[in-house]
């Protein structure tokens, strides 16, 4: 029997989630993670399908879902010197919270990687500050807190991926390895994989993926319904 794992990368997901889930609330961790869960139904569905096994939930290696803690730490805004603590925000509490939520799903597994700032460059401006102050709308000495954001940066989230594909691929742990991502940097591990006989699916989440990645790919398909089809439409496969 085919054995499927499912590799989340978390704050892609997230990003996605309210293109792809009109109701989606992102401030709730649980509805994130029941989010989660029915993707992961969607993509076993679709194999089973194809496997034909007795059911879905039988084909399901592990699922991965990963991410980076919360910043914890305390900083100071940039304006008004006012002191700021990141572990009581409203973000860190709902990954916080999401994480633990994932942790009690069953055969799942939350692989997490680090926050950190840069101590010489801890604020940016926003985009659109920075826009309108290029074109004279604005001035330097209007600037206020709320004009500029923490300038976070994940570390490690990418390298756990790859490692999981290599590790799932060189023990043969499994058959089929679907990836929920958006970007390239999982070729390097997805070619290994796909030399070695595994089948690798991308889900963007209807996101429009590079060409040139569909020839380190086995398929590409989506486990949530086409948001440009309306909601009743079900999950299909985005090219035969």
């Amino acid at each position: 029997m085919s054995r499927v794992a499912v590799l989340i990368d978390g704050g892609y997901f997230i990003r996605r989630l309210p293109s792809v889930q009109s109701r989606f609330d992102a401030r709730d961790p649980q509805a994130v993670c029941e989010a989660v869960k029915r993707l992961i139904a969607a993509h076993l569905d679709h194999i089973n399908k194809i496997a034909r096994a007795t059911h879905s939930r039988s084909l399901l290696y592990r699922a991965f879902y990963y991410d980076a803690r919360p910043y914890l730490d305390k900083g100071h805004r940039p304006i008004s010197g006012r002191g700021i603590d990141y572990a009581k925000s409203d973000v860190a509490q709902f990954h916080l919270d999401l994480h633990d939520a994932l942790r009690r799903t069953s055969n799942m597994a939350v692989r997490l990687g680090e926050v950190r700032r840069d101590p010489d460059s801890l604020w940016e401006l926003r985009p659109k500050v920075l826009k309108a102050l290029l074109k004279g709308r604005r001035a330097l000495d209007d600037l206020t807190d709320e004009d500029f954001r923490p300038t976070f940066r994940q570390k490690a989230v990418d390298m756990r991926i790859g490692l999981d594909i290599a590790s799932l691929t060189l023990k043969r742990q499994v058959d089929t390895i679907v990836l929920v991502a958006g970007d390239a940097d999982f070729v390097p591990a997805a070619k290994l994989a796909r030399r070695e006989g595994l089948k690798i699916v991308l889900d963007p989440l209807w996101r429009d993926v590079d060409a040139a990645l569909f020839e380190h790919i086995d398929g590409l398909y989506s486990g949530f319904p086409n948001p440009r089809r309306g909601k009743d439409d079900a999950a299909e496969d985005l090219h035969p």
